[in-house]
């Protein structure tokens, strides 16, 4: 799939056109440099509850996600007690799957192992692109790749430190969401604009 013209004269990402979000999603956030650590903590949880779903679901749940785990504060979630997964089981707002919810705690607590050995988790993952994202300059959606070596290395990497349900797969998904990728369409609009940004952290 090529980029396409939307009503409103913008070229984007044929990816995100059918659903109000998805366009919020890709004009905003998707593909901007991530450099605050509960935002990659943020995405570490959706992404991780999104295996085998949409993101769409997952952004149609994204406040019952903010609520849940306590507006993303890692700290506060790592010290949940194993009864509370019991507790957002019952929670229709987010993804009732037991492993998932377990995984978000686990996860919190081995967050906060990295930040405590790299001074910030963004530090630890930025390390992983040499600090500068990776640009695909894609013209075509069927040549974005699932996986990249980085992001085999950063899931095995995580996967033996005790992160749970972040495969390459996932973690390529967050890489292109938090801006270690630029994923967008050369065509697309926000392309530049994402990378503009880049540029400006650089300066």
């Amino acid at each position: 799939m090529t980029s396409e013209l939307f009503n409103d004269g913008k070229i984007r990402c044929p990816w995100c056109s059918g659903f109000d979000q998805y366009v919020k999603y890709h004009d905003e956030e998707w593909g901007v440099p991530v450099y605050n650590d509960r935002t990659h903590f943020e995405f570490l949880i959706l992404e991780s509850a999104q295996a085998g779903l949409s993101w769409a679901t997952i952004l149609k749940k994204r406040e019952g996600y903010r609520k849940a785990f306590a507006d993303f504060d890692y700290k506060i979630v790592a010290d949940f007690p194993d009864s509370f997964v019991e507790e957002l089981m019952t929670d229709a707002s987010i993804i009732r799957n037991r492993l998932k919810i377990a995984a978000a705690i686990n996860n919190a607590k081995r967050f906060m192992e990295v930040q405590s050995e790299f001074g910030s988790f963004s530090d630890y993952i930025w390390g992983f692109v040499d600090g500068t994202p990776i640009d695909n300059q894609l013209r075509s959606m069927e040549n974005a790749p699932a996986t990249s070596k980085q992001s085999d290395q950063l899931a095995k990497d995580l996967k033996k430190r005790g992160f749970k349900f972040l495969g390459s797969t996932t973690i390529y998904a967050h890489m292109q969401a938090t801006g270690l990728v630029n994923d967008h369409l050369v065509d697309c609009f926000r392309y530049e604009e994402v990378k503009a940004l880049v540029k400006s952290k650089e300066n």
